[in-house]
């Protein structure tokens, strides 16, 4: 047994005899159905805490030539797995145990703050490849030591073949965020060992990030990804699922509702057979989704007997006040709408998946959702889920202790005054109260940073930040074609709140909300939201940028209200 080469099965070990063992061993049988494919590949990205180096070590165990294991992976889940056919053949749950070399890695123990990039890949390659060479005296190394030459040579002389198996695989950009240079010769040195090899049955990454990006495009594009936002198959393995959680509360005796309230909320989804998309999009078909609960919380609560926030003193808690401190595009107002249980639109698209190469809020939330901080629900359509674009919400009360503590300086304290005056806003709304509604546009107004609207564009965007709190009830549509036109702004009840009104917003630049009122209904708005009919509000707003301030009451902004 070595250090990295073959390190057997006592982790794996450990935690099988701990009491409370959750059993995730099935999800060998479908790491067995990616073995010596094109698609033995695999990375899995999830939350510190997420059980990724049990993960690590159960695959070592299995794999690994030198340990015996059959024994303890007997008594768990994995025998009852249905073989996986590949090609032609059957793979049954024990076809791979205890064939292959395992390389086992935990980058944290070579990639620190304390030393560079360079010199930590040099120090990682001189101890691995010194570990294989010294299991295999026997072959002809030459001086051109890299890990990809001393297993390549290994393999031609041996036919030996290797699972490679890295935890914390991201480290280099959680401690060398900046050093874009040395993040890359990494890279450049992962797919060099790695792709296309031979000599890989298979490679399995962990970490908490996905696979870093440039542009558009993988730096590693030959595993296939596994994440927070993408789960897919691994789904039901990156956390505690409710039935798991539900077996603990029963034999702990703890209250399933407490655990619920404080550990659940990450809502994942596997994808949907195409058999089964027909079904689904007539809503009868939900096993695609799963909900899943932090399992170190978890564990902690079962173990103490007690529900508390046990997420604090870990390397993220650190980030979630430094990133959402970062205001990107308003990022504070929509921490603030999150705290209060709404919900904010993500696109996920242009984020590069690392820690330090932000181009806006979007950015921000999909790292949040990556370091388990927000949940991520993609949007449904067509069959499938959509791992890009959807919605973010805090999922727990412990994190929303996390938030709290975050948020709690006197910086905060504006944000969460601004907050309170939109939910006013809405609130107004939704009474009717146009001269209210007007009063509290003209305050929001008075209190931005830049005091003039140009144009009836400039106005819906400042109308829309004014109205932010809605995202708590609403789905914002910009621009909505009724067929006759474009409603400027119509806010649409989330199915979460099926009794709240739709709101169509008509906006005026220098005119008057009756004209407002008027085009609503001259083209006909409300038709195209038919299915709200006799529970629509029709909201006109005008700014009169040359009013004058002499006049008594004075406000440039008017508001009419009716019901449709």
């Amino acid at each position: 047994m070595g250090i990295y080469l073959n390190p057997g099965n006592e982790n794996f070990k450990i935690n099988l005899n701990g009491e409370f063992f959750v059993d995730k061993t099935e999800q060998i049988q479908f790491l067995n159905s990616r073995v010596n494919t094109p698609q033995r590949f695999v990375s899995v990205s999830r939350p510190r805490r997420f059980g990724k180096t049990f993960a690590a070590d159960m695959i070592c165990a299995y794999y690994d030539r030198t340990a015996e294991s059959r024994s303890l992976f007997e008594t768990t889940l994995l025998p009852q797995c249905e073989p996986v056919v590949v090609g032609k053949e059957a793979i049954h749950w024990d076809a791979y145990l205890k064939k292959f070399d395992v390389v086992h890695l935990t980058m944290t123990d070579f990639f620190g703050e304390e030393s560079t990039i360079a010199d930590s890949i040099k120090r990682l390659r001189e101890e691995v490849a010194g570990e294989l060479m010294d299991e295999y005296p026997d072959v002809r190394y030459g001086n051109n030591i890299t890990l990809r030459t001393v297993m390549a040579k290994i393999f031609a002389k041996h036919k030996k073949q290797f699972v490679v198996v890295i935890d914390e695989w991201d480290a280099v950009f959680r401690y060398h965020g900046n050093d874009f240079d040395g993040q890359k010769i990494f890279l450049d040195n992962l797919r060099d060992w790695l792709k296309d090899k031979p000599y890989i049955a298979l490679a399995y990454m962990t970490g908490i990030l996905p696979i870093k990006k440039y542009g558009g495009h993988s730096a590693l594009n030959m595993f296939n990804e596994f994440s927070m936002t993408q789960p897919m198959m691994m789904a039901q393995y990156i956390g505690f699922t409710e039935a798991e959680v539900r077996r603990l509360c029963n034999k702990y005796n703890m209250l399933y509702e407490d655990i619920e309230e404080w550990y659940d909320g990450y809502r994942l989804s596997d994808y949907i057979p195409v058999e089964k998309w027909e079904l689904f999009r007539e809503g009868g078909y939900t096993e695609h989704r799963f909900r899943v609960y932090s399992p170190l919380s978890v564990l902690k609560a079962m173990r103490n007997g007690i529900i508390d926030d046990y997420w604090d003193n870990t390397e993220t808690y650190y980030a979630l006040a430094k990133y959402i401190r970062m205001d990107f595009d308003g990022l504070k107002d929509t921490v603030a709408l999150l705290m209060d249980g709404g919900r904010a639109r993500v696109s996920l698209k242009t984020y590069q998946n690392d820690m330090s190469t932000f181009q806006s809020k979007d950015d921000i939330l999909a790292l949040l959702v990556h370091l388990g901080y927000l949940g991520f629900e993609g949007d449904e359509k067509n069959g499938r889920v959509d791992s890009t674009h959807g919605e973010v919400f805090i999922p727990n009360k412990e994190i929303l202790e996390e938030y709290k503590a975050s948020t709690g300086s006197d910086e905060w304290a504006g944000t969460f005054e601004r907050f309170n005056q939109s939910l006013e806003l809405l609130e107004a709304t939704w009474a009717g109260k146009a001269d209210k509604v007007a009063g509290i546009l003209e305050k929001a107004h008075d209190r931005a940073s830049n005091l003039t609207y140009n144009d009836e564009a400039a106005l819906s965007y400042a109308i829309q930040l004014a109205y932010y709190a809605a995202g708590k009830y609403y789905s914002c549509f910009p621009e909505l074609d009724s067929g006759k036109g474009f409603a400027d702004v119509a806010y649409i009840p989330s199915p979460r709140y099926p009794g709240k009104p739709a709101l169509l917003v008509e906006l005026k630049y220098n005119k008057d909300a009756d004209t407002a009122i008027s085009q609503i209904k001259r083209k006909e708005y409300p038709a195209r939201l038919e299915h709200y009919k006799g529970n629509i509000l029709m909201v006109g707003i005008d700014y009169d940028k040359e009013a004058p301030s002499t006049s008594p009451g004075y406000k440039r902004h008017t508001c009419r209200i009716e019901k449709a």
